[in-house]
């Protein structure tokens, strides 16, 4: 069976070769992707395994795993794909609207961080986790569409339905 880390890479190369990323970009992707949630190492496995709704102090902790992921990029990658692999890993959690961990616009971001930032919330919906039950594709693509401008790019929305969809 998949794990859900490697299901979200996949999912976001081939969203990116649906956005018209060349291959060797779009496996670039794949790879930045499959090392967005490295930084998770640094917390505490009591926290990122907690079944009850996180502290406002432990949310802050776990924000920080998009920092220290950015870090561990930086010494295990070299060129291009190092700069996407840091961005993706520090900036997974911003949203389209500006409302994401570190206030950041998507927007305004490269959009392969879009890419990687709905496939990531796309896998963490439809897999159980220690704190909610996994969520039914259904429910999933909802939750997607209903977050079109607000937490993910309009755009990239409608090209992520239409790969689920399809």
């Amino acid at each position: 069976m998949i794990n859900e880390n490697t299901a979200m890479a996949q999912l976001s190369e081939r969203l990116a070769l649906a956005c018209g990323y060349n291959p060797t970009c779009a496996t670039q992707i794949r790879v930045a992707a499959t090392l967005h949630d490295i930084g998770k190492r640094c917390i505490s496995k009591e926290i990122l395994e907690k079944p009850d709704k996180l502290t406002p102090q432990e949310f802050e902790i776990v924000k920080k795993h998009t920092i220290y992921g950015a870090n561990y990029c930086k010494f295990m990658l070299s060129g291009e794909l190092r700069k996407m692999a840091r961005d993706v890993a520090l900036l997974h959690h911003e949203w389209y609207n500006g409302n994401g961990y570190w206030g950041h616009e998507a927007s305004k971001l490269p959009q392969f961080i879009g890419i990687v930032a709905i496939c990531d919330v796309y896998c963490a919906l439809v897999y159980k986790r220690v704190y909610k039950p996994s969520w039914t594709v259904d429910e999933s693509i909802s939750y997607i569409r209903n977050q079109a401008g607000t937490q993910f790019c309009p755009r990239l929305v409608d090209t992520f339905l239409s790969l689920i969809c399809a």
